[in-house]
């Protein structure tokens, strides 16, 4: 059986004073690396548990569309965050996740980072990376969620990714990319930092950030979604992390993940 490229030594290494509130495991491959944490999640040790995959060969995104991963090529991994007992489900998440990982890819060096709500991270306009947030119901446990990032080190040449135009890779807009264990240190120490901002204050201590980096900001979009179509402005998000839209008939919330955003031509 191979070995996986990551491994939980190295990434707690990198992780340096952070390493005590995580408990990684690498693999491989796996299915999904989030159905594998929804399947059986661990147990609540007050630690974030993480569960890294080289390689899935059943990786999902949005509305069941299926991620594209590749052995050495990604870094693909879902952490399992549990919110306070008796918490309300939160809003948001997965915008928090992307600027997490936003800012993580900054702190690199990488420039003209974006995010398209709610759940994708660009450059310049092409697609570098996916997040799937999925609830854990409690069931007289502690809620949680899953969230799972899918992030492109290096697409292989050759590979054609169906209905993804626009898709970009960290080896062709920095030229190279971090050692896989340090990357996903950064990472995680962003996810850390701003959960546990989102836990105390909620979204709205973040929205701010958001709002600078919407790749859609000011700019006439279509919303798709449930038999229906909006056209309008986007202007940002709400306190909610709610998609805004300005029509032509006053502005309009959209909460549900279940939309596609594209720029209106």
């Amino acid at each position: 059986m191979s070995q996986p490229h990551s491994s939980p030594a190295g990434i707690a290494t990198a992780l340096g004073d952070l390493a005590s509130h995580f408990t990684v495991r690498c693999v491989a491959s796996c299915e999904s690396t989030n159905s594998e944490l929804m399947a059986a999640p661990p147990a609540d040790d007050d630690r974030v548990h993480v569960l890294v995959a080289d390689d899935q060969t059943a990786g999902r995104g949005r509305r069941g569309r299926h991620w594209q991963s590749w052995s050495g090529g990604s870094l693909t991994f879902s952490a399992l965050w549990r919110f306070a007992p008796g918490a309300p489900v939160p809003a948001g998440l997965s915008l928090v996740a992307g600027l997490a990982l936003t800012r993580a890819l900054e702190e690199l060096g990488l420039e003209g980072v974006q995010l398209k709500w709610p759940n994708d991270v660009l450059v310049h306009g092409n697609k570098l990376a996916g997040i799937l947030v999925e609830l854990l119901p409690g069931r007289g446990r502690t809620p949680a969620a899953v969230i799972g990032i899918g992030l492109n080190l290096h697409i292989p040449d050759g590979i054609d990714i169906p209905d993804q135009q626009g898709v970009t890779d960290l080896r062709r807009e920095i030229g190279t990319y971090p050692q896989r264990d340090a990357l996903l240190a950064v990472i995680l120490r962003e996810l850390h930092g701003l959960l546990e901002l989102y836990a105390s204050a909620g979204f709205v201590a973040l929205r701010g950030a958001w709002q600078q980096r919407n790749a859609f900001a000011d700019l006439p979009v279509r919303v798709f979604g449930e038999g229906s179509e909006i056209i309008g402005t986007c202007t940002g998000v709400d306190e909610d992390g709610a998609l805004l839209i300005r029509t032509d008939t006053g502005l309009v919330r959209i909460l549900s993940g279940e939309v596609s955003l594209r720029a209106r031509s």
